[in-house]
């Protein structure tokens, strides 16, 4: 996840409308983090359940109430929820939550939610965005489908879209077997970081019995720390000869039924420093990463465009280099690879009519144009480092809202195929195809632009 967002004062409390109820209440103090009220768990029921979908991204009626919030961020969802008009609350009043992962888990856990009220994850959502537990997960679907495959399958197409993975240590006796066999260039991830902490690259298994000396494999050490080893993608799709990976932005208002709605803008994210494969330019992170976090410490980071492109302007480059027809072909297997991702926990991820999740996928290229999979991010950045960030990110957010529809301004059971810059890719077992005889299969990469917002005063969005 690029960069760090900004928190305010965390709100004293959090709690759902009693309603007349009576509930006790439990202050979560460690940490700073917000009180909570207890109570039981919130029910597991379907969002939408099997409403009809309609094309277009008209809304209807208003309503007159105000969405009142609660947020621990000062950035850009800060700034979107107040644009629309809504009310930050400090009360256990609220009707919208977006916080940090790990409290929305403990209020999952602890509070009765009221029917209105929604917050910004789901239960066990680490079990699509933790490195180890994505690359189980993405296995198993494998296992399934190369076991047996479905009509559904044969239209997605294989999961090959992740490199070769281990999970260290308990795999490291099979990662060994297959080193030797294919040596190369690998890369170690912890599972618990962000923003390229931690990461190194490695050519020999001296490199990694170094590692193993360290503390964190003591055997006296019970909080073994866990990494994913992979090999390297060492022929990316380079432009200007510099590396990039794409930042998009998938929304789940449902895994019961799955509903997936993919935003059709995003951007492009590249080092400071032209690629190198030589193995003396290892240890370079501004050569192979390009997390923003690891790439704004260059000498020559440029603060102006941020190291980032957006994802329109790629795709043209690419067109003109490769003709639309064959970026038109990546694009969807992009699109097709984060269908395929949330496919694979569909049935493990526990529903729950309060919950949505807006994920940020990393996307790598190849020199062939095949797209990687390399992380799913529960909490993407929301931060701006430049004003087209802040605007892709407010337009974003808003048109998610849109979706989430607090205000109720769409028919009840009406599932929309396209509001603002989100298009439904995905519903209940089938993928949504655009109209028959169009060229282009996705409207990933497609123009998203609406009327610019301006930052909120007050506001830190950097």
């Amino acid at each position: 996840m690029p960069g760090a967002d900004k928190k305010a004062d965390a709100p004293s409390s959090a709690g759902g409308n009693s309603g007349g109820s009576s509930r006790a209440v439990r202050q979560i103090r460690s940490g700073g983090e917000p009180s909570s009220t207890a109570g039981s768990g919130s029910g597991v029921n379907s969002s939408t359940g099997k409403g009809s979908v309609s094309g277009g991204s008209n809304i209807t009626s208003s309503s007159n109430s105000v969405i009142r919030f609660k947020t621990t961020f000062r950035n850009t969802i800060y700034d979107t929820m107040l644009r629309r008009g809504w009310k930050e609350t400090t009360e256990s009043d609220w009707d919208f939550y977006w916080a940090d992962r790990e409290y929305i888990y403990e209020l999952l856990d602890t509070v009765h939610l009221e029917n209105t009220q929604r917050v910004n994850h789901y239960r066990n959502g680490r079990e699509l965005c933790r490195k180890d537990l994505l690359i189980k997960n993405l296995k198993r679907a494998k296992r399934q489908m190369d076991k047996k495959a479905s009509e559904l399958d044969t239209t997605l197409g294989s999961y090959d879209f992740f490199p070769v993975t281990y999970i260290l240590p308990g795999e490291y006796a099979i990662f060994v077997e297959e080193f030797k066999r294919n040596q190369g260039v690998w890369i170690m991830k912890p599972i618990g970081k962000a923003q390229g902490k931690g990461i190194f690259l490695f050519t020999k298994l001296s490199q990694i019995s170094d590692w193993r000396t360290d503390f964190r494999w003591r055997p006296e050490n019970q909080q073994v720390e866990t990494y994913v080893v992979q090999r390297y993608i060492s022929s990316p799709y380079l432009v200007g000869g510099k590396k990039f990976d794409l930042r998009l932005y998938a929304l789940v208002p449902s895994f019961f039924p799955l509903e997936i709605y993919l935003f059709r803008g995003g951007f492009a994210r590249f080092t400071n420093s032209r690629y190198s494969n030589n193995h003396s330019d290892i240890a370079n992170s501004f050569i192979h990463l390009t997390n923003v976090a690891v790439q704004k410490t260059s000498d020559n980071y440029n603060k102006q465009h941020g190291g980032k492109w957006d994802l329109r302007n790629l795709k043209l480059y690419m067109m003109s280099k490769h003709g639309p027809e064959r970026v038109n072909k990546l694009f969807y297997e992009i699109q097709l690879v984060i269908i395929k991702s949330l496919l694979s926990v569909e049935k493990i991820i526990m529903n729950d009519k309060h919950c949505f999740e807006l994920y940020g996928y990393d996307i790598m290229i190849d020199e062939n144009l095949k797209p990687w999979l390399l992380e799913v991010n529960a909490s993407p950045s929301l931060s701006a480092n430049t004003s087209s960030d802040y605007q892709l990110k407010c337009g974003m957010l808003n048109d998610m809202l849109d979706i989430i529809d607090l205000e109720s301004r769409r028919p009840e059971g009406v599932v929309k195929e396209h509001v603002g810059g989100f298009d439904l890719v995905y519903r209940d077992g089938n993928v949504v195809k655009k109209n028959e005889g169009c060229m282009y299969t996705t409207f990933l990469g497609a123009d998203w632009q609406r009327t610019p917002a301006t930052r909120t005063g007050g506001t830190n969005s950097t």
